[in-house]
């Protein structure tokens, strides 16, 4: 397995977690709206959405690069 691939695979995988991330994110939105869910818990999927975008972007310009 050459680091291209590597890339690409982590790539791949951390758009799949991102994408779980986003939805969990709008279910806590739409939760908080609805008073269900406390405003801790739409922070911290707020911190975990940036944080996977962020490794996510990271991926994408690596593989770019090599």
């Amino acid at each position: 397995m050459t680091l291209k691939t590597a890339a690409l695979l982590a790539l791949a995988g951390m758009i799949l977690l991102t994408i779980v991330a986003v939805v969990g994110f709008v279910v806590n939105i739409a939760g908080w709206i609805r008073d269900v869910v406390p405003a801790i818990r739409v922070l911290t999927s707020f911190i975990y959405v940036l944080a996977s975008l962020g490794v996510t972007l990271f991926f994408w310009i690596y593989r770019k690069q090599t």
